[in-house]
C-alpha cells in the first residue's frame, strides 16, 4: 500500500498508483486506460461494452464524475478518523506525498464532515436519478457493463469500510435502491469469478523477470497507427526522449523514456528497462527532456 515498491522499481517504472495491466513487456497505467484495452483485447466479454453512441457518453460522464468529479477524492476523505490504516505513521506520510494534502487526525477530522455531506449528494444522484425507475443496471441491460463498473467502484469502496458512512444519512433504509445495485453487482461478480481460472501468483521479482523477458503486446507494436501525431499540442517528435506524470495524485513520480506514439488517447513511450509504459492523456502531462536533463537519467 505504501511506497517503496521495489517490484515497479525492477521494471524501472515509476508510476506509484495500482493496479498496472501488463501484457507482454507492455505496461499499462492507469483503470480507465486499463479498462478500455482489456475490453478491447477479449471482444467476446462485449456484454460490458456500449452499445449505442448514448450509452458510451453515459459511460464516459460517470467515469469522469467518479474520479474528476470528486467522489473518489471525497470517499478518502470520509475515511473514519479511528481506521487502523490511519494510525500507522508510514501510511498517512505515504498518502500525504501521493495526494499533497495533510493526513493528521485533525485534517481528517476536519474535512470528514463536508466530505459525507458531498458523498450523500452523490448517493442521493443515484437513487434518485438513474436508479429511481428502479433499473438493474445503469444503462437498462440484462448485465452489467462498464457504465456499472465505472460509477460503482467508490460507493461499494464506501459500504465495506467500517463506519465509513453514518446511518443516519447514507445506509440501505435512505438509499435502497443505490444498495441493492451494490448487492447485484456483488453477486455478478461472484458469480463471474467462478467462471475464470485460478490465477497464477508470482513474487514481484518472477513477475519482473517474466515481463521484461516478455515479447511486445501486439497491440504495441509499431505500425501505421501508432505514430506521434505531430500536430499535436504538445509539439513532441517520435523517438524524443520525454517524461509523463499524473497531474491529479502522484505528480512526484514521473517515467522517462523515448516516445513512441502519441494520439488523443494515449502515450507510448519505452523506458531504459525496455518496458513500454501506456499512459492515458487525461489528466497527464508530458514533456520534453532538456538538454541539461538527460545526463541525470
Amino acid at each position: 500500500m505504501t511506497l517503496p515498491r521495489p517490484d515497479l522499481s525492477a521494471l524501472g517504472i515509476q508510476y506509484r498508483r495500482i493496479p498496472l495491466l501488463s501484457i507482454g513487456r507492455s505496461v499499462y497505467c492507469d483503470t480507465r486506460l486499463i479498462l478500455q484495452k482489456l475490453d478491447a483485447a477479449f471482444p467476446a466479454n462485449n456484454h460490458l461494452a456500449s452499445t449505442s453512441p448514448e450509452q458510451e457518453a453515459l459511460r464516459t460522464l460517470l467515469s469522469a464524475w467518479t474520479i474528476d468529479g470528486g467522489i473518489f477524492t471525497r470517499a478518502a476523505q470520509a475515511i473514519p478518523p479511528e481506521a487502523p490504516a490511519l494510525q500507522d505513521p508510514k501510511f498517512t506520510r505515504d498518502r500525504q506525498e501521493l495526494t499533497g494534502r495533510s493526513w493528521s487526525n485533525d485534517t481528517i477530522k476536519l474535512l470528514r464532515p463536508e466530505a459525507l455531506v458531498h458523498l450523500r449528494a452523490a448517493f442521493d444522484f443515484l437513487e434518485n436519478g438513474l436508479l429511481a425507475d428502479g433499473r438493474e443496471w445503469i444503462l437498462k441491460t440484462e448485465k452489467p457493463t462498464l457504465a456499472d463498473i465505472e460509477a460503482i467502484w467508490p460507493f461499494h469502496w464506501l459500504t465495506t469500510m467500517r463506519n465509513a458512512l453514518p446511518a443516519s444519512l447514507i445506509s440501505k433504509d435512505t438509499h435502497p435502491k443505490v444498495f441493492a445495485w451494490i448487492k447485484r453487482f456483488n453477486a455478478a461478480l461472484a458469480a463471474a469469478k467462478k467462471n475464470v481460472p485460478k490465477p497464477t501468483t508470482l513474487s514481484g521479482e518472477d513477475a519482473a523477470k517474466f515481463i521484461t523477458s516478455s515479447s511486445l503486446d501486439s497491440r504495441s507494436q509499431p505500425s501505421s497507427e501508432d505514430q506521434v501525431d505531430e500536430n499535436d499540442p504538445a509539439c513532441l517528435k517520435k523517438g524524443a526522449l520525454v517524461e509523463s506524470w499524473p497531474t491529479d495524485t502522484g505528480s512526484r513520480n514521473r517515467d522517462k523514456g523515448r516516445l513512441l506514439k502519441m494520439d488523443k488517447q494515449e502515450v507510448v513511450l519505452e523506458n531504459e528497462k525496455g518496458v513500454r509504459i501506456h499512459l492515458p492523456r487525461w489528466n497527464f502531462r508530458i514533456r520534453e527532456v532538456t538538454q541539461g536533463e538527460k545526463g541525470r537519467l
